[in-house]
């Protein structure tokens, strides 16, 4: 289960994507750059316990609207291989020391974790209190995938909304950047899609929205 430290991090978090977001394909806000606060999100345990996997919502208010990135992050206490063109940054953490910031779309492990919510064998933890599941993260999997199978697909490629993924027997994990409310607050799995995770963040007014986070599609609804 996941622990969370109360210690402190230099930078922040928040510091750290301030001057990473304008970088991204899916940024939306203002040319001088983001103007951000947390906004929710929530964790998944690596079951090794050496990578920690955080996904965090903000908002951006620098733009004429407000906009919610979803930023999966992972926390590493060494750099990871070929990940240097998805490394956010180093912070120094009071507690585990010197961790390094990757986007985690670019880590297997996430990857691996986020399937496996999907499909119901990762329980989401709450975002900010340790051995706690969050009951604001729902998911859905139809079940109909055929067996897994190795694929030779090309890694993440962005949108101006979206992360996608090569997912298992030649699908793709969608993983949603840009976040949008669902108009009755109870967003259900995409039409065609093998599976989705969706949650909850809070709006610049202090109002809850939920909307979908992820989508894993099976190959032929593409």
């Amino acid at each position: 289960m996941a622990i969370i430290h109360r210690t402190t991090v230099k930078p922040t978090k928040l510091e750290l994507l301030t001057s990473w977001l304008p970088s991204r394909p899916w940024y939306q806000g203002g040319a001088d750059g983001p103007q951000l606060a947390k906004a929710g999100g929530f964790r998944l345990d690596d079951p090794q316990g050496e990578v920690g996997i955080e996904f965090m919502v903000v908002t951006d208010t620098s733009g004429y609207d407000p906009i919610a990135y979803q930023v999966p992050l992972t926390y590493r206490g060494a750099p990871l291989d070929g990940a240097e063109h998805a490394l956010i940054g180093t912070m120094e953490h009071g507690v585990l020391g010197q961790r390094w910031a990757y986007d985690g779309c670019h880590d297997p492990v996430m990857a691996q974790q986020l399937l496996a919510l999907i499909e119901g064998r990762a329980k989401p933890q709450a975002q900010s209190v340790s051995d706690t599941v969050d009951r604001d993260v729902t998911r859905s999997f139809t079940g109909d995938l055929p067996p897994r199978r190795h694929t030779t697909a090309a890694g993440p490629t962005d949108d101006r909304t979206s992360t996608e993924l090569p997912g298992p027997a030649g699908g793709t994990l969608r993983v949603h950047r840009v976040l949008r409310p669902d108009a009755d607050g109870a967003p259900r799995r995409p039409q065609g899609a093998a599976g989705h995770v969706a949650g909850v963040w809070q709006l610049p007014d202090g109002t809850r929205a939920r909307g979908v986070f992820a989508v894993l599609h099976d190959g032929v609804h593409l």
